[in-house]
Order: C-alpha cells, then sequence, then structure tokens
C-alpha cells in the first residue's frame, strides 16, 4: 500500500464535497469469472496454513527487499505474547474480501498447496468466483521471472469489459522473497492493479487480512477522488449525514443501525468491506466512520487521512447503545434535546427486548471475527455472566470502551488469546454454555458442555440494536437447554478415541500394557525436561 505524503491542510475535508461524475447509469456484471488457464497444484491438498508461521521465512523477508513491508506489518498488526493465535490462513481474509466485489478479479502467488487450500476453503464459504493463480518455481522466484509472470498476468487480466480492478495477492513465499507488486503499474487498460502482501508470518489473523485489502482499496479509491469526478455509487446518496460502517456484519445490522440513527438526523452509510468499486467513494462520502471491528487499523488511517472522525464500540444493549449514541451526538454536534429523544425511541424497545429472554447462565466467549467484545457485552446485559472474553484480533484504541466496560463487570479479556487460553477457561470456568472456534467447541463436546461455533452460529445474526438483543438470547438458550443431551453423551463415548483405544475397532481393542508404560515414560521424560527449561 502506498501512503500520500500532504500535509494536514491538503487532505480531504470533512465538509469537502465529493464529485461524481454520470457514471450511475453503468451496469455491473454480477457474474463475472476469473479462468487462468495454467492453475497448477501439487495436488498434496495441504491446509492453507501451508508455511505460514515460519521464522525462515520471516526472516528472509526482514533481511530483503521486504524489510519495510514487514515493519509497517508490526505497526498495524502487533502480536502478542506469542504469534499464534487462532485463525485460518491470513490470505482466506483478504481473497474474502476480493471474491465479494463485483467486477473485481482475484489472482493469487504462492506455493501450489497453499493456493489450493484456500480456493477450497473459500468455496466452501460461498465463493462463486474463480481464483487467478500464477505459478512460481524456484528458478522463477530466485531470477525474478515470477514478477515479469505476475505483470504478464496483470495486462492479460486487464479487460475493462469485465473488470473494474484485479487484485494481487503475495502468500507467504513470495512476501519472503521480496516480490515487488508495488512495481505493478496502478492502470492498465483502465483497471486498476492492487498489489498486496498477507503473509502468515506478517498478518497473524485472517479477519486482520480483511482489512489490508480494504485499506488498500480504500487509499486507492480516495486517490481518484482527490484527482477529480468520481464513478456516484449505485444508490442514491442520502439527504443526512451518513456513517460509515466498519467491519463485516449480518446483513440486517446495516438496517439496525439506520433505526438508530434515523432520530438524530443520521443515516447508516456504506459497510466497509463493500460489494463494488463504487461503494468505496461512498464510504469516504460520509460524516464519520463507526468502527464497529476495531481492529481495520489500516481502513481507519485512510478514513482518518480522509478527515473523517472515527467512533469506537457499537450500539450493543441498552448501556452501549446509549453510550454509542451519545458520541454520535459529540461528532455531529447535535442537540442535547435530539440525543434524548432518539434515545428515549430506541433504548426502551432494546430493554424489553433483553428482559423478554433472560440469559441467567454462565458463558464464556472466544473468537478470531473481532466482534467478541460487543457480543459478550450484549449477554452480559441480557443476564448472563461472562467470566472470560478471548479474541484472536488486537487490542486498539476503537476497542478499550468495550474492553472497559467489560472489566468493570469483572469479565478477564485476553487479547491475542490463543487456542490454549481459550481451552484452559473453559476447563477452570466450567460454564453452562461455550461459544468459541472449532477446536474450543471440540473440547467443550468432550467435556459435556455444551457450545456454539461462534463464526457460524454468533457472527450469522443480528447483534445490533433490539433485533440483535432477542436474536442471540434466542440461540444461546436453546444452546444450553441441550446441557442434559450433553452429559448423555458424554457419558454413552466415555474413553472412546483416547490413547491406544483409538481407530476402528470390530470386537475388543487389543490393548499393549507394555506400550502404555513406554509411552508414560516418555511423557514422564518431556515433563522433567520441559521443568529444567524453566528452570533455565
Amino acid at each position: 500500500m502506498t501512503k500520500c505524503n500532504r500535509t494536514n491542510q491538503d487532505r480531504m475535508s470533512t465538509n469537502k464535497e465529493i464529485k461524481y461524475d454520470a457514471a450511475d447509469n453503468v451496469k455491473l456484471n454480477d457474474e463475472v469469472n476469473v479462468n487462468l488457464e495454467e492453475q497448477h497444484h501439487d495436488g498434496l491438498g495441504s491446509t492453507p496454513s501451508g508455511l505460514c508461521g515460519s521464522s525462515t521465512l520471516k526472516g528472509s523477508a526482514e533481511k530483503g527487499a521486504n524489510k519495510e513491508l514487514i515493519e509497517n506489518m508490526r505497526k498495524d498488526y502487533p502480536l502478542g505474547p506469542h504469534d499464534k493465535p487462532q485463525s485460518m490462513c491470513p490470505a482466506f481474509g483478504s481473497l474474502r474480501v476480493g471474491l465479494r466485489m463485483k467486477r473485481v478479479a482475484t489472482v493469487l502467488s504462492g506455493s501450489a498447496c497453499c493456493v489450493y487450500g484456500l480456493t477450497f476453503v473459500s468455496h466452501f464459504y460461498g465463493a462463486r468466483r474463480s481464483v487467478g493463480y500464477v505459478p512460481f518455481s524456484s528458478e522463477t522466484l530466485v531470477t525474478g521471472k515470477l514478477y515479469e509472470d505476475i505483470l504478464e498476468s496483470a495486462h492479460e487480466m486487464a479487460d475493462p469489459e469485465r473488470f473494474d480492478a484485479v487484485v494481487f495477492t503475495n502468500l507467504c513465499v513470495p512476501s519472503a522473497s521480496g516480490v515487488p507488486l508495488r512495481l505493478l503499474p496502478k492502470e492498465i487498460n483502465g483497471v486498476r492493479i492492487i498489489g498486496i502482501d498477507v503473509p502468515g508470518f506478517g498478518i497473524p489473523t485472517h479477519a486482520e487480512a480483511k482489512d489490508v485489502l480494504a485499506g488498500a482499496l480504500l487509499n486507492y479509491a480516495k486517490n481518484e477522488i482527490e484527482s477529480g469526478p468520481v464513478a456516484a455509487p449505485a444508490s442514491k446518496k442520502s439527504d443526512r449525514p451518513t456513517v460509515t460502517l466498519l467491519g463485516e456484519m449480518f446483513p440486517a445490522d446495516p438496517m439496525n443501525i439506520g433505526a438508530i440513527l434515523e432520530p438524530l438526523g443520521l443515516a447508516a452509510g456504506q459497510v466497509i468491506p463493500c460489494r463494488e468499486w463504487r461503494e468505496l467513494y461512498a464510504a469516504l462520502d460520509c460524516g464519520a466512520v463507526a468502527a464497529i471491528h476495531p481492529f481495520y487499523t489500516a481502513a481507519v488511517r485512510e478514513f482518518e487521512d480522509a478527515g473523517k472522525p472515527i467512533i469506537g464500540s457499537a450500539p450493543v444493549g441498552v448501556e452501549g447503545t446509549n453510550s454509542w449514541i451519545d458520541n454520535l451526538g459529540d461528532t455531529f454536534n447535535i442537540t442535547k434535546k435530539i440525543v434524548g429523544e432518539a434515545k428515549q425511541k430506541i433504548l426502551p424497545l432494546i430493554q424489553k427486548s433483553l428482559d423478554d429472554k433472560k440469559i441467567n447462565n454462565k458463558i464464556t466467549v472466544s473468537g478470531y471475527e473481532g466482534s467478541e467484545l460487543i457480543v459478550a457485552r450484549t449477554l452480559i446485559e441480557a443476564g448472563a455472566e461472562v467470566p472470560y472474553v478471548g479474541t484472536a484480533c488486537p487490542k486498539t484504541k476503537w476497542s478499550a470502551e468495550d474492553k472497559d466496560w467489560l472489566e468493570s463487570k469483572g469479565v478477564f479479556v485476553k487479547f491475542r488469546a490463543s487456542l490454549e487460553d481459550d481451552i484452559s477457561a473453559v476447563k477452570s470456568v466450567s460454564p453452562d454454555l461455550a461459544i468459541g472456534t472449532t477446536p474450543v467447541v471440540q473440547k467443550a463436546k468432550e467435556l459435556g458442555i455444551p457450545s456454539l461455533y461462534y463464526t457460524n452460529l454468533i457472527s450469522a445474526r443480528p447483534i445490533m440494536g433490539v433485533a440483535g438483543a432477542g436474536s442471540l438470547a434466542e440461540v444461546i438458550l436453546q444452546a444450553i437447554g441441550n446441557g442434559s443431551r450433553m452429559e448423555k453423551m458424554k457419558s454413552f463415548f466415555e474413553g472412546v478415541g483416547e490413547g491406544d483405544t483409538a481407530g476402528v475397532w470390530e470386537g475388543e481393542p487389543n490393548l499393549k500394557p507394555q506400550f502404555r508404560a513406554h509411552q508414560a515414560k516418555k511423557l514422564e521424560k518431556r515433563k522433567i525436561a520441559a521443568k529444567a527449561e524453566e528452570m533455565i
């Protein structure tokens, strides 16, 4: 990503009107496919993690041409006490953002096994378009031919009849080797060319990789706005000041937020990540930005550079919504009378929704989406006890309000939480319900604790405003109601698949006492060695 070197006076003013051309009549093609004939893979079927997290790759990148890139990643996406939060390959995040945009092609450059895994999981999550791939070998990587191949692909893909933009993404190996996507032309045949790096050793989570591409897209769109009139978005511009919503959310949530904004004389603006290029202009043409997901560091930087104020937290629960409305009132200089009237209109409805379905249970919350803190806030206001919240995402200034509120309620909040952190919390707390990633859910089931997969069952429903308060309670109470069933399952499967009884047996397992004794000795040696290392 390139950062514009301009003074504050040169930056886009909050009051400066964005000029649009007559492109609102342009027809968009929803069914665009990227078909590169040469798409090779090694057939290994590896997971997208590939070589991610490799200290060797990271060291190569730091010593080579991408030293500055790695330094910038450290600033934008700082690590915690460890570098392995629970998440998928980061490129999955940026890939999802690109694949959902109309007339935008996505091309990967990386190991064949990684590309195979990424495309597989992307289609599993609903992608309906092909992913481009520029293959490489040791020779093309070392000689610089890979960059030439990428440049050639850019020229082949730059068809203005098919695409508004083509996004090229470096995975681990090309990033570590310093393949310079920043040198690609910014435009070919009227098609925007964007290059990003999302290596696993530099971007800790796939959620933050969404920010990498979102920030790069906003940067490009912002420079276009400053250069002259741009294409008007398909939807008409609101006659009220808009609030851009930063972070992926359930489709109903922008409407729920719009209902909260309406009495304030405001309107819900564009959601970032967006669905088509012209929506980037609408996102920048706003009065303020709501950092619903507070880890979008690169995107926030672009909005701040455009002179847009940022609001943290989200309209969740009564207290969260009350504080959020106050922040909006201060940002837009709305009178206290109007702010008070807006609160009277929405807060009693949220309270009623919370009261109708009380959650009188203990719940642990963990995930890698970035919305874990605001979900926990809603659960607490609904009556739940939430002793632990873990998120794989980092702490930022935009998450401070939610963190402080949760800690005031006795919640232990863990940023950059590892899988071990989340599982340890479930074991020590013994909640009535564990919300978390797949391995956390698996461990909870082994313990006979009802559980919910955060991504598919919590993120896939509204959490804002009136609808959010009731929606969460419904799925939570239903899951907790399965507690007796979980106990029966635990009892039924007790001892199955553990130790030397693991596997499929037609009769009784052939027990091997000598094997157990041998393994016990090995485990004891490991414990002694670990204690010795701690002493050193």
